[in-house]
């Protein structure tokens, strides 16, 4: 017998040092609480972020009164259970003191039969300061360690980075795209939970051998008992049973069936096929009575890192049911500064936009949370395979035996809550720890070393390796076997010398490329800098108009405004993102301009990365983007904003994206390649067309040839002369439009420019907008009179189009279908958009002086 009784009902809080008590929401956190009553202002807005680091200094309490019912009240075990408590906590029931909680990510749970009553109980929980509880560190450890991220000044610390002390999300202390909001509260769900006799605890598939023909299991099914006896298991999966005499001892027992499944559907990523899922079903009987039951879901698949030595290095790449998978997607952040405020509807919504945008991967990166069950399910059921991080980044953490066996726990409890996600294909150590601190390179990493004497590195290195090289492997091993373990990203391998670090240059390894951005490389040089998993490159925008005026008035709508400033965290990021446009784009004309223009700039940059990945195949295969979302309105390198928006980035990304792909580039000797990519499996047989058009629609000359590439690669399926077919006409007022077809269908199309946008000679464009004959106002079909570039077509309700940010020639019309986000999909049926209304680049651009 087993029952659960939620406990997320009546709370209120205060700070400690305060009478008056508060209605609270739990899940929740002070912040959103005080929100909630009305105490703060929105901390989105503005810079109210500045006025409110006086929350995370002080103590807060939060407490609840419940009954138990009945049926859980007899259990003769009682558990008060809290998935997740934020972080420093220490928890009465009755005025007993059941836990004392110092890890935002691990379970906390108390046997608490003997101090409940059946009615009126009181549970408390008081908080201690985040800041109050770890300043002492400092001093005690007698150094500042690394923590390039930790916005201590903005909290009003100084120099004094405290983030690294805490197991909590370091993202909480601020980055260079998210605000300094250091929460406290029950970030998940809290209840009781009532047994007798026995309980299944776990039920973990593990996949020894999977193929098309045979799946081959061991499922552990995790019991426990209060007393010795003998019972049966019962499995049940896809149609079929399996059973296995259990003979249970006190405490906890591990019950092993090995299970055989013949010609298993198996789970694949989107684009290769179906990511089936399985549920198993696992029972504990005695005398045929069902004492008690657990279910868990999973695809079966095989799936492996591949890094084979070959003649330039060595490989990087994940193999799927035998399949190699070239990796497309983006870095994931948690969607929230205030991580309760993300409803399923907004995860759902985030992982249909990956599917849209025809990616296969998300990484999890190491500076926020081990995410929501609800975002690992969503993967699993779209096919997006997932790198998951644990929650280290940016930093060097302390090694003190405490802090050591705190991660060994967290590590321990996280694997083994989600190893039975088939998404989940590689567990990563941290974020970027390897190559900032550069151990075997003196001259490398980021510079901190020559902050600490070498007793001090010695020190330092030791407690890193203790952590990412001995804790957190183990645990994969143990829990999750099979698993491949990477201890940081980027890294070339654990070599123990200069060349376990990777550089934008590595033939190993995987590769965070930040030449442009950071060291305000040319976008071209996204060309020349692809390694063999690129896991990590970005560059800025801001979101659109709509978005900005949420948090900002029309006052502040200047680069070097306060607000401006607030809201980009990336310190030089507006002047970054200034002098990139007047490298390569035309003069805005205003800020809402300006606004437009940043995000064709982002898409631009990361069309041109995500392309050079893709025709690199299959020296590279992977290509994550940094990065899907936000945690709150901002100037960042997201391609979708806080809201759900979807940035010009994220439909430029779809389409470079897309299963199979046209791309183009350009030698140095003038010759124009045309690339083909496909992800698909089956040999593509079709028919390459190139027209090249001036601005003003007129055809000038037009090639077809039939090509033919192989399934799962990429080829130059034809190449030109730049010089001849430009011969009699202006670089800077013609196109180049490429169409593949396959039976008469079109597969992708791209256009190419022969001059960079500002040297190109636009005209104003009248774009006629019709409705597709009985689509009831969903469906709409653009042409234009003169080429317009970039046309960002807006609707009259809320939603998004199925394209958009796109280049239109005059005679190639394009048809578009509008959907409402409902239910947080961007997947959902089409609907009517109401007026719509499409605009240019032309239209954004200052006039010519």
């Amino acid at each position: 017998m087993r029952e659960t009784q939620l406990v997320l009902s009546n709370w209120k809080f205060k700070a400690c040092q305060e009478q008056e008590w508060m209605e609270a929401i739990v899940p929740g956190c002070v912040h959103t609480d005080l929100l909630r009553n009305g105490i703060i202002k929105d901390p989105f807005y503005k810079t109210n972020e500045h006025d409110l680091q006086w929350i995370d200094k002080i103590d807060w309490e939060y407490e609840t009164h419940f009954d138990v019912n009945d049926q859980l009240f007899n259990a003769s075990t009682i558990e008060l259970v809290f998935d997740g408590l934020d972080t420093y906590a220490d928890v009465y029931v009755n005025g007993h003191h059941v836990l004392s909680a110092d890890n935002m990510f691990r379970t906390w749970k108390a046997n608490v039969a003997s101090m409940v009553n059946a009615k009126d109980n009181v549970l408390l929980i008081k908080f201690r300061s985040p800041v109050q509880e770890d300043l002492p560190k400092i001093e005690k450890l007698g150094y500042n360690l690394p923590a390039s991220n930790d916005q201590s000044e903005l909290g009003g610390l100084g120099a004094q980075k405290i983030s690294i002390f805490a197991r909590k999300a370091p993202y909480h202390y601020g980055w260079d795209w998210g605000p300094r909001f250091v929460t406290s509260g029950i970030w998940r769900e809290a209840r009781l939970e009532g047994w007798s006799d026995s309980k299944i605890t776990d039920v973990y598939v593990k996949q020894d051998q999977v193929n098309a023909s045979k799946a081959s299991l061991t499922v552990d099914v995790e019991i426990e008992s209060e007393h010795e006896w003998n019972g049966l298991v019962k499995l049940s999966a896809g149609g079929q049973t399996w059973e296995q005499a259990a003979h249970l001892k006190q405490g906890i027992n591990v019950i092993q069936l090995p299970v055989d499944i013949e010609n298993p559907k198996l789970w694949w990523s989107r684009g290769l096929g179906d990511a089936h899922l399985y549920t198993f079903t696992a029972e504990l009987c005695k005398d045929e009575e069902l004492i008690a039951a657990k279910s868990v879901r999973t695809g079966l698949r095989s799936i492996r890192l591949v890094r084979d030595k070959d003649e330039v290095g060595a490989s990087f790449y994940f193999e799927l049911n035998g399949v190699p998978v070239f990796a497309k997607g983006a870095n994931h952040i948690p969607n929230d500064s205030f991580i309760t405020e993300v409803t399923d509807d907004r995860y759902r919504h985030e992982i249909v936009s990956a599917a849209e945008s025809n990616m296969n991967m998300l990484r999890v990166w190491g500076g926020g949370i081990y995410e929501q069950s609800v975002f690992y399910e969503l993967c699993d059921e779209y096919g997006i395979l997932v790198w998951q991080d644990f929650m280290f980044a940016c930093s060097m953490y302390p090694g003190d035996e405490a802090f050591l066996e705190n991660v060994r726990l967290e590590a321990e409890e996280n694997v083994k809550r989600l190893r039975n996600h088939p998404s989940i294909v590689l567990w990563c150590g941290n974020n970027e720890i390897d190559s900032a601190w550069a151990q075997f390179d003196e001259k490398g990493g980021w510079g901190w070393k020559k902050e600490y004497t070498s007793e001090q590195r010695a020190v330092i290195w030791a407690d890193y390796e203790a952590v990412f090289h001995d804790i957190l492997p183990d645990a994969v091993e143990a829990y999750a076997p099979g698993t491949q373990y990477w201890p940081s990203s980027p890294l070339i391998s654990l070599s123990g010398d200069i060349n376990q670090h990777a550089h934008p240059l590595s033939t190993e390894g995987d590769v965070h490329y930040w030449g442009v951005w950071h060291a305000v490389e040319p976008f071209e040089n996204y060309n020349l800098k692809i390694g063999r998993f690129m896991s990590e490159y970005g560059f800025q925008s801001f979101p659109e108009y709509d978005t900005v005026m949420k948090f900002a008035t029309e006052q502040d709508l200047a680069l070097d405004s306060k607000v401006m400033r607030a809201h980009q965290k990336n310190g030089d990021g507006n002047r970054l993102i200034k002098e990139y446009m007047d490298i390569y784009m035309s003069e805005p004309k205003d800020f809402p301009a300006f606004l437009y223009m940043s995000q064709v700039l982002q898409a631009e940059a990361m069309k041109m990365a995500i392309e050079a990945h893709r025709r690199s195949m299959p020296y590279c295969m992977g290509t994550l983007y940094w990065q899907m979302n936000d945690c709150w309105p901002v100037a960042s390198w997201a391609g979708m904003d806080y809201y759900g928006k979807w940035k010009a980035m994220q439909y430029y990304a779809k389409r470079s994206f897309a299963d199979t792909m046209l791309s183009f580039d350009k030698t140095d000797d003038g010759i124009i390649n045309i690339h083909a990519v496909t992800d698909l499996l089956e040999t593509l047989n079709g028919e390459l067309r190139l027209t090249l058009y001036d601005f003003a629609g007129v055809l000038i000359k037009q090639e077809t040839t039939q090509v033919s590439i192989a399934g799962n690669s990429a080829a130059i399926v034809s190449s030109i002369n730049e010089l001849e077919w430009l011969t009699g006409c202006e670089a800077k007022r013609v196109v180049l439009y490429a169409e593949l077809t396959q039976g008469g269908k079109l597969i992708d199309s791209k256009e190419h420019y022969f001059v960079k946008a500002k040297e190109q000679k636009l005209a104003s464009a009248v774009i006629r907008i019709s409705e597709v004959q009985g689509s009831n106002g969903t469906s709409f079909a653009l042409e234009t009179d003169v080429l317009a570039k970039q046309v960002w077509i807006t609707a009259e309700h809320e939603g998004m189009f199925t394209d958009n940010f796109f280049d239109l020639i005059p005679g190639v019309a394009k048809i578009v279908e509008f959907r409402l986000r409902e239910s947080g999909e961007a997947a959902s049926k089409p609907a009517a958009a109401g007026k719509v209304q499409a605009r240019s680049m032309i239209d954004f651009l200052a006039e010519e002086k």
